[in-house]
């Protein structure tokens, strides 16, 4: 008999039988495609069984299976999708709990659950983190079913209420019943939420609108039933038209009311999440794939691998993530980055899924699908930010719970206050008076102030190109002072041309190139690309690089046909103690024409240099003119020479320029800017701006650049242009602007309807609050911040033009 399988390699097993598992959605670790345990291909690692949905996901694993199970987090709901922009990887296979939707509060986003229900916080419905195409809210079905069947009782009662004994239609005893059998259905029925909303704020310790509201209509309406069951226990004093006055009509308009209101709000709400909703519908649903034998077919989007050959035909969306194989067109992405011009795509370009294909017919390779695509993990990082908390909102959530019991408090003594000197019937006063404030000071307002000015203003930015990882960095943006821009691939297209390449000793041109471009094929910085590329097309026989290392921000190291090469800089050839006194004549004329230089060393002696270009993106000098005009100032921080930094920063305006620096110089002049009291955001792309980006009080990536970049950043710019710092800017400020007035407005309303239901007009108007009207102003309130938060998706964002508003 065989030993126990105790190691990490997979073994092949039988799936489970167990009928209630069966069929149950899993996900493919290898690609993250949607399978069950019904899939004939299964394997078991560290006692865990994983399912796959073909038999090359299979074999993957098999090969390598830490990669899948140990080194990546789930891409299911609750992952941090501000993880990076790409996925480096897929992920493990998820346990059919975590494969459910999980649901968070719009208020305290740290509220989550894999099943719908009420936050323990504030006892609003918990909500999908990532809404559905088509999902219907149940939360407002169940209150729009409780509101309509209950609305004739809630009619009939007011009207007998009202003018009940002006048609002398009964005697007052009998109507009192009647009333009472009426709003039963109201109460006990529709208004049964609100009272269980409201017991669970007492349980959890957590006071919230619903214990005012359960307070107020519970106690109208039980007073109402010990006056009509047995009115002999109360004074004299709480009579009127010779009975125990009964506020049924008081207790069931209330709970109609706050339905009306809360259908109102939840309608609102769904309209927060459009942006991710149109997100969610761009992608196509089915891919033609190209087989091995020539023929083509049509297969669903869940069933395309990496590796696949895919035909995108005129007119149609690229189904996922790859790059050009054949062919020529022109691609709208503007979905995706609000470039509103079409992008032309050739050979080796890379296309973005859920884009539209133009003009021509595409062959593309698949190089990321499922929740790998930059459309899903676009997708995340909005929902991420939207259930995000700003800094703003803890001070509201603060004075929220206190205000609660100061409303309590504030009840009571209007009770006691109303009963003890007002005037007859003064017990009757007090209590109506009392119901009036419970009902009227409800925080709703308040909690929703900032979590839905975030809500809609992530969405927005996301049409725009612009990913926010939380909702901080929407709030910190608008206090930026200082700027600190990279050169390459943020003010540069990032895609340098070659130039030349100059020779020292008995080296020639192509022997200089020929080396480089072998040393520079372990690199991923672009000017390393632009030189591999040459070489590749003057055919040049290139090597492998051994023992390979990366300086970030100065050049590179390693061994090629023996021979120890180094290429970068001037710091790194004074780093290893080579005169690059030979070539500097050259070195400075190339980097006054703006071309980056690179100096090649081969064995501890200067062997040549190389120029490469890298034209300034067409937007950049627009960009930091909005920016500028903001009052922000510009400073560049760069790699490159300072010959070639300034002359780059000369033709953009940019007056203080920082060369040749490294990554832990960007790190230090991020923070001696923010010890001069400078508040300061650094723009990216590359690794070597990673330790700036996490420094930074905002981070900003390319979404063009490197995963580590967008990792460290809060703010990832998907197209990788600079006008999408102006129009987060303006975003952010209008962002704020929009809290501010919502909390501003709920503060208000609170202010000025506490006292007006409390009585304080009484005594020189005679005019009272009814708690009828102080639930509708209730309703009203809650629906108008959130209406006011949705304006954020008209806000101009750049000056002489207004946007789109849609993510499509």
């Amino acid at each position: 008999m065989n030993a126990p399988n105790t190691s990490s390699q997979p073994t092949v097993r039988p799936a489970h039988d167990d009928d209630d598992v069966r069929g149950v959605p899993l996900k493919d670790p290898v690609c993250g495609m949607a399978t069950d345990r019904t899939s004939p291909h299964h394997a078991t690692a560290d006692n865990q069984e994983y399912f796959f949905c073909s038999e090359r996901c299979e074999s993957k694993f098999l090969a390598d299976p830490d990669r899948y199970t140990k080194s990546h987090l789930p891409l299911a709901p609750g992952r941090d999708p501000a993880e990076k922009l790409h996925g480096s990887g897929p992920e493990p296979v998820l346990a059919p709990a975590a494969m459910d939707v999980i649901y968070t509060c719009p208020m305290h986003p740290e509220i989550r659950q894999d099943h719908p229900g009420t936050c323990p916080k504030c006892g609003m419905g918990l909500e999908p983190v990532l809404p559905l195409e088509d999902d219907e809210n149940p939360e407002l079905l169940d209150f729009q079913r409780r509101f309509w069947w209950t609305l004739p009782f809630t009619v009939a009662v007011l009207f007998l209420a009202m003018v009940g004994h002006q048609f002398g239609l009964m005697d007052i005893g009998t109507q009192t019943w009647v009333e009472l059998l009426l709003t039963l259905p109201v109460v006990g029925w529709a208004g049964l939420p609100f009272f269980q909303r409201g017991w669970q704020s007492v349980i959890n310790r957590s006071p919230n609108m619903w214990t005012l509201i359960g307070l107020g209509t519970g106690a109208a309406f039980a007073y109402s039933v010990v006056a009509t069951i047995a009115p002999g226990v109360f004074p004299q004093s709480f009579f009127s038209m010779g009975r125990v006055g009964v506020y049924f009509e008081a207790a069931a308009v209330i709970i109609s009311l706050t339905l009306l209101g809360q259908m109102l709000e939840l309608r609102a709400r769904s309209h927060t999440s459009a942006a991710i909703k149109s997100l969610l519908g761009l992608s196509p649903k089915t891919a033609r794939r190209l087989k091995d034998d020539g023929n083509e077919e049509d297969i669903p989007i869940t069933h395309v691998h990496v590796g696949d050959r895919l035909r995108v035909r005129p007119g149609e969306k690229v189904p996922v993530d790859g790059v050009v194989l054949e062919g020529q067109s022109s691609v709208d992405e503007s979905m995706l980055t609000g470039e509103p011009m079409p992008a032309a795509k050739r050979q080796g370009d890379k296309l973005i899924g859920a884009t539209l294909n133009t003009t021509g017919a595409l062959i593309m390779r698949c190089e990321r699908v499922g929740a790998e695509t930059m459309l899903s993990q676009i997708v995340q990082m909005v929902a991420q930010a939207q259930r995000s908390k700003a800094p703003m909102q803890r001070l509201a959530d603060g004075v929220a719970g206190w205000f609660v019991i100061g409303v309590v408090v504030i009840a009571l003594l209007t009770f006691f206050a109303w009963g003890l000197f007002g005037p007859e019937p003064s017990w009757v006063f007090g209590l109506i008076n009392a119901v009036s404030v419970l009902i009227i000071a409800c925080p709703c307002a308040l909690g929703l102030a900032t979590p839905m000015s975030i809500m809609v203003a992530t969405g927005r930015g996301a049409s725009q190109g612009v990913l926010f990882r939380d909702a901080a960095a929407i709030e910190n943006l608008r206090k930026v002072t200082t700027l600190i821009v990279d050169k390459t691939g943020t003010l540069t297209e990032g895609r340098p041309a070659f130039e030349r390449a100059i020779p020292s000793d008995d080296f020639t041109e192509h022997d200089v190139l020929r080396m480089a471009a072998s040393l520079d094929q372990g690199s991923e910085h672009p000017l390393a690309s632009a030189i591999v590329r040459e070489a590749n097309r003057l055919q040049l026989s290139l090597e492998p690089a051994q023992d390979f290392d990366s300086a970030s921000g100065i050049g590179v190291r390693g061994v090629v046909a023996g021979h120890l090469l180094a290429l970068g800089n001037t710091v790194l050839m004074n780093q290893l103690g080579i005169s690059v006194e030979p070539l500097s004549v050259e070195a400075e004329r190339l980097r006054g024409e703006g071309a980056s230089v690179m100096y090649l060393a081969v064995d501890g002696r200067l062997s040549g240099l190389l120029a490469v270009s890298d034209p300034i993106k067409a937007s950049t000098r627009e960009a930091l003119t909005d920016l500028r005009g903001t009052g922000m100032r510009i400073v560049m921080a760069t790699g490159d020479g300072e010959t070639t930094a300034r002359a780059v920063a000369t033709k953009l305006g940019i007056e203080e320029v920082h060369g040749e620096v490294k990554p832990s110089d960007k790190l230090a002049l991020v923070e001696k800017l923010q010890d001069e009291g400078q508040i300061v955001a650094m723009a990216g792309d590359g690794i070597n701006d990673a330790p700036a980006l996490a420094q930074a009080n905002v981070g900003i990536a390319m979404g063009t650049g490197t995963d580590v970049a967008m990792n460290s950043a809060q703010i990832t710019l998907v197209k990788g242009d600079l006008r999408g710092i102006a129009i987060a800017r303006n975003l952010s400020n209008a962002t704020v602007s929009n809290m501010k007035q919502n909390l501003w407005f709920a503060l208000f309303y609170n202010g000025l309807g506490v006292p007006l239901a409390a009585g304080v007009l009484y005594p020189f108007t005679g005019w009272l609050l009814s708690p009828m009207i102080a639930a509708l102003a209730m309703s009203l309130s809650s629906a108008s911040v959130v209406g006011n938060a949705l304006r954020l998706r008209n806000q101009r964002l750049l000056s002489g033009e207004k946007l789109s508003t849609g993510a499509t």
